[in-house]
């Protein structure tokens, strides 16, 4: 890809691929028969010319229209992040370990690389990809999927395969949603330019930014709407219910070898992670909602950075409406492109996020069976239409305050959190019934996957709760059993 006409020509007939977390991969002609196959050159839109003619508000609103779809074409796409570890020291995985894996991938398995200043930072296949978080955290962003019985096979396919590579370097993975052992000054930093930029802007805006880049691993499930009302009822619900999400995935009681004081770590490092691009969004449960409104939101959101040619150029804290108006200072009379706005897009990280779908991204990373369980529990609650209008009716009345506290407190007590005159679990219990319903009425057998919600809520114990009662028991006040516990 040479020029950004071409670019431009495939973004709009969607022949760039982005996965979830930016990487593009350009669908190209080969010499070999003429085949079609991905070559990927970095994880953010390439574009390789200035853009002289200003980029249009409405076109901003289109891109994210464009996203509507029937409810014939609604998909399920899975993604889900881990810890690499080494077996004998339970250190973090180094960046050489990781490209092993990643090249293990490519050269054996037939997976399509995605490079950065001539590191492998990622591969793709068929719809899927394996990237790196900032701390090494290995991310799997899967297909779009029918159901969740694909949701299953791919997840345990994909552990499978990485299981086997891993094991011969003496390495494995675990899942957690935070780090359980390791300081910031202990793990590693991959090679990709835009997590050298957001770690040195992250201290600059909030307390615990460097942990969420570095010490967290979730799971995300992103679904599909098919008109801006459908998509505005979603967004209010899984919004509304993102703290139900973190209280019943609760796995992140540790940090650096002790108790945190929370159920979910994870969940508490986004209460202080950067204010203006994180948390609740209350404008979303305004009467006046739209597309639009999300966009006038993204663009109030500081700025990373710009991509160009292979290098991101330093825009930290700059103004996107700045360089609407061509006066952005890191590029002086350069306008931005529709790839430039994707791009922006994914530096937005409220507990819900609209790109051209919708990411529900409030859940601590866990075994194969809670990873599905995520995936089962949104599409339960948000693919029927009957569950849908049950979880508006559910969340109908509560309050911008109510939800900001529970998401300032679930982290704490999990289930066990006070909301009105009950507890938590009471409201879970509620969406996880709505959401074995709305599975049942999809006739697909898909209601089993909440199994592992049905055990938490009969027994009362989160994850959280049961890693922290084997360290103050049997382990003994040591975390180093829990990498055994918890590894795939």
């Amino acid at each position: 890809i040479l020029i950004s006409k071409m670019i431009f020509e495939q973004i709009r007939t969607s022949k760039i691929a982005s996965t979830p977390n930016g990487a593009s991969a350009v669908l190209i002609r080969t010499s070999n028969k003429n085949k079609l196959k991905y070559r990927v050159r970095a994880n953010a839109p390439a574009v390789s010319e200035k853009r002289l003619e200003p980029l249009v508000k409405s076109e901003l609103v289109n891109y994210l229209k464009v996203g509507c779809k029937p409810r014939s074409s609604w998909r399920i796409g899975t993604e889900h992040e881990k810890f690499g570890y080494n077996f004998k020291t339970n250190e973090r995985m180094t960046y050489d370990e990781i490209a092993h894996i990643l090249s293990t991938l490519r050269d054996t398995h037939g997976w399509e690389p995605i490079n950065e200043n001539d590191k492998i930072i990622g591969v793709q296949l068929n719809n899927q990809s394996v990237t790196l978080e900032p701390g090494g955290q290995f991310e799997l962003s899967g297909a779009p999927v029918t159901n969740i019985h694909q949701t299953y096979k791919e997840a345990e396919a994909h552990l499978q395969l990485v299981k086997s590579i891993s094991a011969k370097l003496g390495c494995g993975f675990i899942g957690l949603g935070f780090d359980p052992k390791w300081k910031l000054s202990d793990v590693p930093t991959m090679p990709k330019g835009r997590y050298h930029l957001m770690k040195q802007y992250m201290p600059t805006v909030g307390t615990k930014g460097l942990d969420m880049m570095f010490r967290t691993c979730t799971v995300q499930v992103n679904l599909d709407f098919e008109s801006e009302k459908d998509m505005v009822e979603k967004f209010r619900i899984g919004l509304a219910l993102q703290p139900i999400a973190n209280a019943l995935f609760a796995n992140s009681p540790f940090k650096e070898g002790q108790l945190s004081g929370y159920l979910s770590a994870r969940g508490n490092v986004w209460t202080d992670v950067d204010k203006s691009r994180t948390g609740n969004l209350p404008f979303v449960f305004s009467p006046d909602m739209s597309f639009e409104s999300y966009v006038d939101y993204a663009m109030d959101v500081p700025m990373y950075f710009v991509y160009r040619n292979g290098t991101y150029i330093n825009a930290l804290g700059q103004s996107w409406r700045d360089f609407m108006q061509g006066k952005l200072p890191a590029l002086p009379g350069e306008f931005p492109s529709i790839a430039d706005w994707a791009n922006h897009l994914t530096t937005i990280f409220p507990e819900v996020r609209l790109k051209r779908f919708l990411e529900m991204r409030g859940a601590d990373s866990g075994s194969l069976d809670k990873i599905c369980a995520l995936s089962a529990f949104w599409v339960g609650l948000l693919y029927d239409p009957t569950a849908q209008q049950e979880s508006l009716q559910l969340i109908k009345d509560w309050s911008a305050a109510e939800r900001e506290t529970l998401f300032q407190t679930v982290p704490i007590k999990s289930l066990a959190t006070p909301f009105r005159n009950d507890k938590v679990a009471a409201v879970a219990k509620t969406a996880v019934q709505i959401s074995k319903d709305g599975l049942k009425r999809r006739g697909l057998g898909e209601e089993k996957y909440l199994e592992p919600l049905e055990e938490i809520l009969s027994s009362g114990k989160t994850q959280a709760e049961v890693l922290r009662e084997k360290f103050l028991g049997e382990w003994n006040g040591r975390v180093e059993p829990v990498y055994d516990f918890a590894k795939y």
